[in-house]
């Protein structure tokens, strides 16, 4: 009789009264006694009745939060197929007034909706009465210019408050949100915005970034210009100055006093549109429901991340990205949304934690590079700053190394609840990730979210346990795609997620799901490393690389080559005064090879000048591989989806130069 193998120490448990105290919990209960959801059993036994009995969950779930339908539906899912679900049939309902609810009870519309704070680290508290009141005005506004349900409505805006009335004044009449940052270049945004031709533009003057002011008036000129559907543009004078000839103050538009009126839109109406990073080709446009976004978000938010009105929600983000939606939809479990504009490195790389502790922030979330940054730097928040407010650290934008995990154990709180979350921008949401009533153990995230059928699949599409396979969807989500921009016959959706494995919707990522339950993210599987017919996930490499004080980041590529051999170079981008000798790269070599296995160990250790990410921070893989391949910069890459396009060309030189060897 074999002994069974014995289970890692979780390295968080939550003690029986965070359990109890749970909102999870309460719905479980609840849902047993109306819905007939499993009683006992916890967590586990929740799930799989959430993906069992998908119908009846959604419908818990919209009962649950009392989700307000100007029309009542006629059944939860009237077709299953993916793509193709068609969710709530008959109902209607608008996002912007689940968002405003708080400010309808007398008790709270004086309390804070918004905290903003800027580099100065100041804050500037928005009440829920002024968010409705200024929500209520613009979209008085918006529908005096014209703009009607399903119209595109812009903002190149950073993340400020003025962001937020926009998006929920845009929604309040049917409207069609979609936004950049402005750090991105006129050409990212146009490769955007030129796509879904929007009506009505919001533009600031600049915006500040590293204690430096970024003047973007010309970039806003030349947006106008390349905007022909624009009809009309609105100055937010963030920098202080006047606006231009032919646009609209801000000030003005705001001003009013009229009464929000939320439009009753079909479930399956777009509420916004998203971007795939556009690393190769023009970004895919991402069209998610008014319905669709807010059960998903209503469960992940008030489930998953128990958060409720007593909550202060922070999570570092750009308007470019999907979080900063997510951020925002904060308002729907009446949380109070702490928005920061500014680096998340100024003054100092502890900025964050001091923002945290100044807006009392119960649940905060960043990036898994941050935290790897300020272990790095010698940042130790609990020591510096009083983090007492904070119940939860959520990190996301990659996986977060298990280094990541015992830092912020040792460094933030003992009792710390750590949720490393994975999803995407394509389901604005989390596929796995936080659950407040399960333990944490180290590089794992907890356990795949409820109404979400997650399993790891072989290539011939058999479900695996305790395997590397493709992260993959067997049942229909609210928030996946209704469809993508510029695609009528949905062969461009089609080709994205169900090519792979028709009627399953294939993410491209690789992952482990535990015999726990538990999930390890991998990294992408268009970029896996595949030795001696072994996939390896980039993300080990980076984990252990990284721990050397000498490596500042890295970036490792597999290649097939044509005569059947296989080159994986490691590129690292050095910390200053490091030098890449032979001791250094002994190192490394060792490291990889004793922290996860000799077929690890790259063929080759090449220094670059950096390394290139996304617009939102994530490392260019694919694209890197491409030109090492001989494939032309052109080609590889979209140039306005890079942050620095001048480091790939490195890339491509060294390719001229290999092929030339």
């Amino acid at each position: 009789m074999t002994e069974a193998t014995p289970q890692p120490a979780p390295l968080w448990q939550p003690s029986p009264g965070r359990i109890a105290a749970a909102r999870v919990t309460a719905f479980q209960s609840w849902a047993a006694e109306r819905y007939g959801a499993p009683a006992e059993g916890g967590y586990a036994a929740l799930h799989r009745w959430s993906v069992d009995e998908l119908d009846t969950f959604w419908r818990a779930v919209a009962d649950w939060f009392d989700v307000r339908f100007g029309t009542p539906y006629e059944h939860v899912l009237g077709e299953r197929a993916m793509p193709g679900a068609q969710w709530f049939p008959g109902a209607t309902l608008n996002y912007a007034e689940h968002a405003l609810r708080a400010a309808e009870d007398p008790a709270r519309a004086a309390d804070a909706a918004l905290l903003y704070v800027d580099e100065t680290h100041e804050i500037e508290p928005v009440t829920w009465a002024e968010l409705r009141r200024q929500v209520g005005a613009l979209a008085a506004r918006l529908r005096e210019l014209g703009v009607r349900p399903g119209d595109r409505v812009s903002g190149y805006l950073p993340n400020i408050p003025q962001a937020v009335t926009a998006l929920l004044a845009t929604a309040a009449v049917g409207g069609v949100w979609t936004s950049c940052a402005p750090d991105f270049g006129a050409r990212s945004v146009l490769d955007r915005f030129q796509q879904v031709e929007p009506v009505v533009l919001f533009t600031v003057d600049g915006y500040r970034y590293g204690g430096k002011e970024h003047d973007r008036r010309d970039t806003v000129a030349e947006l106008r210009a390349e905007l022909p559907t624009l009809r009309a543009v609105v100055h937010i004078p963030l920098l202080g100055t006047a606006a231009p000839e032919g646009a609209l103050d801000w000030a003005e538009l705001t001003a009013g006093t009229d009464e929000p009126v939320f439009d009753q839109v079909p479930f399956e109406h777009p509420l916004w549109v998203l971007y795939s990073s556009g690393t190769t080709g023009l970004p895919k446009a991402i069209v998610q429901s008014q319905g669709g976004i807010l059960l998903e978000h209503l469960k992940q938010l008030g489930l998953h991340c128990d958060l409720g009105p007593e909550d202060r929600f922070f999570w570092y983000t750009s308007t470019g990205w999907m979080m900063w939606n997510f951020l925002v939809s904060g308002l729907l479990t009446g949380t109070t949304v702490v928005l920061y504009d500014g680096s998340p490195g100024y003054p100092d790389t502890g900025a964050q934690w001091r923002i945290a502790e100044r807006t009392g922030a119960t649940l905060y979330g960043t990036s898994a590079a941050y935290v790897m940054a300020c272990r790095k730097a010698e940042v130790h928040p609990s020591r510096d700053f009083d983090l007492s407010a904070v119940k939860c650290v959520a990190t996301t934008g990659s996986p977060l190394p298990p280094d990541g995990f015992r830092w912020l154990r040792d460094e933030v709180a003992d009792d710390l609840w750590i949720a490393s979350v994975s999803g995407g921008t394509d389901v604005c949401s989390c596929f796995a990730g936080a659950v407040p009533t399960l333990p944490v153990h180290i590089g794992e995230l907890q356990a795949a979210c409820l109404g979400t059928d997650l399993q790891s699949w072989d290539p011939s599409g058999k479900p695996l346990t305790g395997e590397v396979g493709e992260l993959v969807v067997t049942n229909p989500m609210p928030s996946m795609p209704v469809y993508f921009w510029n695609d009528p016959d949905g062969s461009r959706y089609r080709d994205s997620y169900f090519e792979m494995f028709p009627g399953a919707w294939r993410h491209g990522d690789w992952i482990t799901i535990t015999d726990r339950g538990s999930v390890v993210i991998h990294g992408r599987s268009d970029s896996t490393l595949n030795r001696q017919g072994v996939r390896m996930g980039s993300a080990d490499i980076y984990e252990a690389v990284e721990r050397l004080p000498e490596i500042k980041e890295s970036l490792v590529i597999g290649l097939e080559e044509p005569n059947g051999g296989y080159w994986m170079p490691l590129f690292v981008h050095l910390a200053p005064g490091a030098t890449l000798d032979d001791a250094l790269r002994d190192r490394i070599k060792r490291t990889i090879r004793e922290e996860l296995s000799p077929r690890h160990v790259p063929d080759e250790i090449i220094e670059v000048p950096g390394v290139p990410h996304t617009l939102t921070g994530k490392r260019i893989e694919v694209p890197v591989k491409r030109l090492l391949q001989g494939t032309e910069l052109a080609k590889a890459v979209n140039p306005g989806s890079v942050d620095d396009l001048d480091l790939l060309r490195f890339y491509e030189d060294l390719a001229r130069t290999r092929k030339q060897a």
